[in-house]
């Protein structure tokens, strides 16, 4: 008996710290703030420097649908 309290208040203990790390990353915001300092200028460095084809360039003819080719 004395085993599984112990290994009952153990587990009682992870969970409530697991409780309290999630609390103070919603209570803070920690994870919008990660998104925005450091996952989005991420993205923003890819995909700006990313080739893109010049739509502008391709020929317009009514009855034929262009080739979306990037």
């Amino acid at each position: 008996m004395n085993k599984l309290c112990k290994k009952l208040l153990k587990l009682l203990g992870v969970l409530f710290l697991a409780n309290a790390a999630l609390f103070v990353v919603f209570f803070f915001d920690l994870d919008g703030k990660l998104m925005f300092n450091v996952v989005e200028p991420f993205l923003k460095k890819h995909y700006d420097n990313m080739e893109r084809r010049d739509v502008l360039k391709t020929p317009y003819e009514v009855d034929k649908f262009p080739k979306y080719k990037y």
